[in-house]
């Protein structure tokens, strides 16, 4: 669905009751595998957990140094050995293979290189769990089920509150944080949430339309009901930051959330993660986060 950044623009469909395109809407969201009820309820298979590949020796080939830092792949790296881009403790290095260590000054266009391995690690997570490194007055933080992932300080991209349960992403890579969590690049989220009473078809209207909060104004990129037949069961497209946005939002119109659970998140989704488990991106997924915000 396209992105409508215009507050005051009128709403993409019609959700009157008997409105066919109800369905249609939740037909896109299946396709684009982001629907709450197939992320939720569909029958997952386990997949078993890979190790990612540690860089944790005192030396490694320089190719590989450079593709840890995050500059390229290591077959670039080696034709920026090639070019005599790469710098060793201020000198110009060209030899394929060359040995170096993490006490080295490695550079690339005059910045110095830091080769520690980044690790990003998606999790279902649970409810009762908060979204900090560490809190003395939580019982339990989203670092206590991903503590096996690595021996890397990962910390959360973005923030859950306690009792929000689905993805969230934990990771070592700054730059890539920094983008996802940066208003302006508009990381797309989808909330399955529910409600404690029917939502009308006018507030559907209302928030796609945009309404305005303490904090200013948000509307829904897209939104549709979950269930043909239950009103009560919202899926919404959404990608501002703010605390608690998709609950405030839904708050300012009347209603509780009883339960509110993210499905998707910049491109990811649950599927195949039980609540509470964990998974590391594959390489393809990495590309493709990097690809989309990463400049």
């Amino acid at each position: 669905m396209r992105n409508e950044r215009n507050n005051n623009r009128k709403p993409r469909r019609n959700f009157q009751d008997g409105d066919s395109t109800k369905g249609e809407d939740r037909k896109k969201f299946e396709r684009r595998g982001e629907s709450p009820k197939s992320s939720e309820f569909s029958k997952k298979r386990v997949v078993k957990k890979e190790e990612p590949a540690k860089s944790e020796k005192e030396t490694m080939r320089l190719n590989r140094f450079v593709a840890n830092a995050g500059v390229c792949s290591r077959r670039d790296a080696d034709e920026l050995i090639a070019k005599g881009e790469i710098s060793v403790n201020g000198k110009v290095v060209t030899q394929m293979g060359t040995i170096v260590s993490f006490k080295d000054n490695i550079q690339y266009k005059g910045k110095r290189l830091n080769a520690e391995e980044k690790i990003y690690v998606l999790l279902n997570k649970p409810k009762d769990f908060v979204t900090t490194l560490e809190d003395k007055h939580a019982k339990h933080t989203v670092m206590d089920l991903v503590r096996e992932a690595c021996t890397q300080r990962i910390y959360p991209v973005g923030r859950l509150d306690k009792q929000t349960t689905g993805l969230l992403l934990l990771t070592n890579d700054g730059d890539l944080t920094k983008v996802l969590t940066h208003p302006k690049h508009q990381a797309k989220k989808i909330y399955h949430v529910f409600l404690d009473k029917p939502v009308f078809a006018s507030h559907i209207d209302q928030l796609a339309k945009g309404i305005t909060l303490e904090d200013g104004p948000v509307h829904a990129d897209a939104i549709s009901f979950v269930e043909k037949e239950d009103k009560t069961q919202v899926g919404i497209e959404i990608h501002s930051g703010r605390n608690r946005i998709v609950r405030r939002m839904f708050e300012h119109l009347g209603y509780k959330v009883m339960k509110l659970d993210r499905v998707y998140f910049a491109g990811l989704t649950k599927k195949n993660i039980p609540r509470g488990k964990w998974r590391y991106l594959s390489a393809k997924e990495i590309t493709r986060l990097k690809a989309g915000f990463v400049k």
